[in-house]
């Protein structure tokens, strides 16, 4: 395996203890299978001479995986792997965070946003759903199942709602991997879960895609389910519905940790990055791979942290 060179002074610094991989989200859901896969890649590919432990700390809409690592000041033997609930969660619960409490590390990739129905179900696209859901009566409106409360799922739950001019009962789940069982299960509607969460039901003939919440559709092209590729979902703004939404996959560190320990990070992560294993989570989750650190990546996190201002704002979110 080709491998980044660190640099002079990352070699200066490396872990000399176990290192905490906190996940601020249930199991089975996108981040958490990400935070597993790099588990098991630094593992094989020996890229760290100590272990690294993943723990998932999803309570409080993952507020208590955040205090965990703001509260461990200094302390490089602890990172976090961050989603939109970097910005959702103290907006919308008020607890005493903010991403400016912690260490930017670097941009691993941006995550889609899928909508998904039961295959079993009689429409094929957009439209014929939408039909279905405006059709049900009050007493039986569709369900849309999502990861949290006031987190990305439901902001993207309600932009569909505003922009079709329906309304679902959002019903709120742990983890993507629960959300995308309880649809197979026909427990709920529909779900907006991210291509990772649901690529196996999809090949399994159990759930379908109707719509990618991206501007463009997806780059990869290889047949996933039938003669069907991520690449044929189109994007939902061209089936009518006037929303675009992709995700933050990132990593940070605590606060007062030297530019050595995050350089170490950034090292690590290029390594990874470079790893078959990796790429074929890329593919499989059909991740848009954009990778940044530094300014750049803090400036890019701080515009996203406005944006979701607005788009709580707008769907009733904030906490004050």
């Amino acid at each position: 395996m080709v491998a980044a060179v660190p640099s002079a002074e990352a070699q200066q610094w490396q872990p000399t203890r176990p290192v905490e991989f906190i996940v601020p989200a249930g199991t089975g859901g996108g981040a958490d299978q990400m935070a597993r896969t790099i588990q098991g890649i630094i593992s094989k590919h020996g890229l760290m001479k100590q272990p690294m432990v993943v723990v998932n700390k999803a309570g409080g809409a993952g507020g208590e995986g955040f205090l965990d690592v703001k509260t461990s000041r200094a302390n490089p033997h602890k990172i976090v792997i961050t989603l939109s609930n970097l910005f959702t969660t103290p907006l919308g619960t008020g607890i005493p965070f903010n991403w400016k409490d912690l260490t930017p590390v670097s941009m691993l990739a941006l995550d889609e946003f899928v909508l998904w129905v039961n295959a079993e179900k009689p429409y094929k696209n957009v439209k014929e759903f939408l039909a279905a859901a405006k059709a049900a009566p009050a007493d039986a409106r569709y369900k849309m199942g999502g990861t949290g409360s006031k987190q990305e799922d439901q902001i993207i739950t309600v932009a569909v709602e505003k922009s079709a001019g329906i309304k679902f009962n959002y019903i709120p789940y742990r983890g993507g991997g629960e959300v995308a069982v309880q649809l197979v299960g026909n427990h709920v509607n529909s779900t907006v879960n991210n291509p990772i969460e649901a690529v196996a039901q999809w090949r399994g003939g159990q759930l379908r895609p109707l719509c990618v919440f991206d501007s463009k559709p997806l780059d990869y092209k290889d047949k996933i389910a039938g003669d069907k590729s991520w690449s044929d979902i189109p994007t939902c703004k061209s089936e009518g519905l006037d929303m675009e939404y992709v995700m933050l996959r990132g990593i940070f560190m605590p606060p007062g940790v030297t530019p050595a320990q995050v350089e170490f990070y950034v090292d690590l992560f290029k390594k990874v990055r470079e790893t078959p294993e990796w790429k074929e989570l890329m593919a499989n989750g059909a991740f848009n791979q954009t990778f940044m650190t530094g300014k750049e990546f803090a400036d890019w996190v701080a515009k996203e942290e406005l944006r979701h201002k607005d788009l709580m704002k707008e769907a009733g979110f904030l906490s004050n």
